[in-house]
Order: structure tokens, then sequence, then C-alpha cells
């Protein structure tokens, strides 16, 4: 664990008591979805119901998968994009935070990490990962979604536990473009390094 990301925990572990939000689970499978645009093979930019009137926004580029989550502004529809640097692909059940009132706070998402075998560059399934990733909801006040935090789901014996801790004590008050996310509780050599573009 490197400095930041034990700074980090040490914060979450004394931050107080976890604030009481609810879980939703919305299933995003792709055939729920609808292609606002495509370019087969190389890009796709797909829309998809999610909790109440918070969309859910997928987009895909050279196999590799960003997603977000609420009111997206045009600017971080058109020009966001994080994800990690190996191929992968995010899962179909959302489990969105939602405060008291119905307002949705954050979102977690399992994402599958298609890690290569360096001797041979193709990806094996032994090496495969598995991270839970935190983004903040967009609303409509200022349309900026992006993720919070990472957690390893293979490397931490509760790591749905971590996640919902870093979603309602991190997400809500976190500053798209200005902060940076990082992983909470232990990070294993499966956690692939992350790619976080966001429009300035």
């Amino acid at each position: 664990m490197n400095g930041r990301v034990a700074c980090l925990t040490l914060m979450l572990a004394s931050a107080g008591p976890v604030i009481a939000n609810d879980s939703v689970y919305v299933d995003v499978s792709r055939d729920k979805c609808r292609t606002i645009a495509e370019e087969p093979g190389i890009y796709a930019l797909m829309s998809c119901p999610g909790y109440r009137d918070y969309p859910v926004h997928l987009k895909e580029i050279d196999v590799r998968q960003s997603v977000s989550f609420g009111h997206i502004g045009k600017d971080y529809l058109e020009g966001a994009f994080e994800s990690f640097i190996p191929f992968n692909h995010a899962g179909t059940v959302v489990e969105w935070r939602v405060a008291e009132g119905g307002l949705a706070v954050a979102t977690i998402l399992r994402w599958t990490i298609e890690n290569a075998d360096p001797k041979t560059a193709e990806a094996v399934p032994a090496l495969e990962g598995q991270v839970l990733v935190v983004s903040k909801v967009a609303e409509k006040s200022d349309g900026k979604g992006c993720v919070a935090g990472y957690v390893d789901a293979l490397a931490n014996p509760d790591p749905n536990a971590i996640a919902r801790t870093v979603a309602d004590e991190v997400a809500p008050s976190f500053r798209c473009g200005v902060d940076q996310p990082a992983f909470h509780g232990k990070r294993g050599d499966k956690a692939a390094e992350t790619t976080n573009e966001l429009p300035e």
C-alpha cells in the first residue's frame, strides 16, 4: 500500500460513522440500452435506464469501457473517458447509493480487467482482475460525474463494505477534474493501472 492510499484509508477509518444511505440495484444489461453513436468495432456510446431519472452512460473505445451516471453535461458526455489500461468490461448490475429523499449520491460497479501474460501479451483467466469502481453521480446543476475511488475486489475480504464507505463519504464531495481517484483498502497486482481523461 503506498502512502497516498494508506493516508486515505486512515482518513476513512477515522471519519466517524458511515452515512446511512440505502442501496438500490439496477440492471443495465446492454439490451436495455439505446445506442447514441457508433463506429462498429471502434467506438460506441449508449444511454441506459438508471435509477429514477438518473441515466447511465456507457462508452466503449478499443475494447475498453467507461461508464458515467446521472445528468452528465455535453462536455463530459463527449470528452470524458475513465477506464483501465488493459482490455476490460463493466458489469451489468449497478449499486446506487441513495440518500434520504431519494437523492442518488454515488454508484458502485464491478469491472473485469483482462490482464495480459507478459510472456505472450495475451489475456489469460488466471490473471483476470476485478475492481469495484465508485462514481460520483452528476446533477443537473453542474453536469459533472466521474470516478471517485476504486476497491480491489480480489485483495480485500469485504470489498463491498469498503466501496460503500467510499461512496457515502468520499464521492458526494469529490470534485471532478480537481481531486484524483485512488484505491482504498489493499491493492493487489491484478488491479491494473487506470486512465482518467476528463474535460478541463
